[in-house]
């Protein structure tokens, strides 16, 4: 019993630093917008609906191939989840299966 009550005090200490991590991820999104296009040159490319109609969406520069994925909570508060380089846009057509429509 010692032992399980040690191992959730332990999990609880580094819980914290990785929810405070997260916290400085986020903000309002009309600022995180502005330090996207500012700072880093980058504008929407695309969106879609989450569940709990999350708004998702990528933000990408096409000059220097800079990528951010966020999602908008409906209280407005933005959060990134991933970026990274050599954005590229694509338009793949779905392929043939043989049938008619």
């Amino acid at each position: 019993m010692k032992g399980k009550i040690a191992l959730g005090l332990i999990l609880m200490m580094l819980a914290g630093p990785v929810w405070a991590q997260s916290l400085r991820n986020c903000g309002p999104r009309e600022a995180i917008v502005q330090r996207l296009t500012n700072s880093y040159g980058e504008t929407r490319q695309s969106l879609g609906l989450g569940k709990n109609n999350d708004l998702v969406e990528v933000f990408a520069s096409p000059d220097s191939g800079s990528w951010t994925i966020t999602v908008t909570k409906p209280n407005g508060m933005m959060c990134l989840v991933a970026s990274g380089q050599a954005f590229e846009t694509l338009a793949e057509a779905l392929p043939d299966d043989g049938k008619d429509a």
